[in-house]
């Protein structure tokens, strides 16, 4: 298509044009509209930065191709020629990609649930492996943290049960893929005979929602305090600061019991029963119109087996995507960049041949 027919970059152009507008109106200085479309500005930018590289090569091509009958400079034009039509290839994939449409939520900070499931002791052992795992990857993400919302230890040192939030640009759009069944092949150290057991932890990634996303009526609730356990130091296990929040139409129930402050592990607990409502209404629309893609790569069902962790042949494999990947003592100490790239780039490549692109 001729740049400067393209609908979908004159569609961008005006909208640009009237956010500069916009912005420019007193009466909007200082007010949440003002960061709103401020931050759809920052989006488009890129999109329109590739626009003009664009224009801009394919008018250096066709000057080549005007100036290759010329008697001498035609054999220079000529040679320009692959090297702007290559240029020009690259672009459009990269207008391609940007323009696949993102998720919103992408953006937000993750909520990450790990239960024990399968396995008794040794599951809640692996547990407690994934929570650091996690850890020791959000280490190396520049400006990323975690923070523990609530936790039940096991007996033996790992989780029947540990939550915590992943704060960090863009740390949902990455988490999301690690919902599912992650299954363990291993001999556990109490085991004398030798035999592999095979165990299984669920892990739920969920968009933290805010307020405004999400409406929830104060009579749905029911809300418990009582005192804390397990660690979090003595003030927290010596007063009635722990938060059971009960929604009452779902039967969802939230505890938070890290903090010292009741308030604040209610706080903490309505978050997390906001995001899990709000998941709740994701899947119900991913599955009014489900597409063969999220059949593939599935994010949000937490029944579904998504990765093999086999210590006898020191693999760790996704099944979604087919990837296997040696070396799982590295991996259990974060070093999972590889996969989760891997699991988005695969993501990306089925939304674009949806798209018929």
């Amino acid at each position: 298509m001729n740049p400067s027919t393209d609908p979908t970059e004159a569609k961008f152009r005006a909208e640009a044009a009237s956010l500069a507008t916009q912005l420019t109106e007193p009466a909007i200085l200082g007010t949440p509209q003002m960061i709103t479309l401020a931050k759809r500005q920052a989006e488009i930018a890129p999109l329109l930065a590739l626009y003009d590289q664009r224009a801009q090569t394919a008018d250096h091509l066709a000057q080549s191709h005007e100036m290759a009958t010329d008697p001498e400079l035609g054999e220079l034009a000529k040679a320009e020629i692959p090297e702007f039509e290559e240029e020009l290839n690259r672009i459009n994939d990269l207008l391609r990609i940007a323009l696949v449409p993102k998720d919103p939520a992408d953006a937000k900070t993750a909520i990450i649930e790990i239960r024990a499931g399968a396995g008794g002791d040794e599951a809640s052992l692996f547990a407690g492996e994934l929570y650091r795992m996690y850890n020791r990857f959000v280490e190396t993400k520049p400006g990323w943290r975690i923070e523990l919302i609530s936790e039940s230890p096991s007996d033996v040192g790992g989780y029947k049960e540990i939550i915590f939030e992943v704060k960090g640009a863009g740390a949902y759009g990455l988490l999301k893929y690690e919902s599912g069944v992650h299954r363990v092949q291993r001999v556990p150290e109490t085991e004398s005979g030798g035999r592999i057991h095979t165990s299984t932890v669920t892990m739920a990634v969920l968009a933290e929602a805010e307020e405004t996303d999400i409406e929830i009526n104060d009579a749905d609730l029911r809300i418990d305090v009582y005192r804390s356990s397990g660690h979090g130091g003595q003030s927290v296990n010596t007063t009635d600061s722990a938060v059971r929040i009960t929604h009452l139409p779902s039967g969802l129930v939230v505890t938070c019991q890290d903090e010292k402050s009741q308030l604040k592990n209610k706080l903490k607990a309505m978050n997390v029963l906001r995001s899990r409502l709000l998941a709740i209404q994701r899947e119900e629309a991913e599955r009014a119109g489900r597409e063969a893609r999220l059949s593939q790569i599935g994010t949000g069902d937490r029944s579904e087996k998504i990765r093999t962790y086999n210590y006898p042949q020191d693999r760790v494999t996704d099944h979604r995507i087919g990837r296997t990947q040696h070396g799982l003592p590295g991996y259990m100490l974060g070093n999972i960049a590889d996969m989760l790239d891997a699991l988005q780039a695969e993501d990306l490549r089925l939304k674009l041949e949806q798209a018929g692109q």
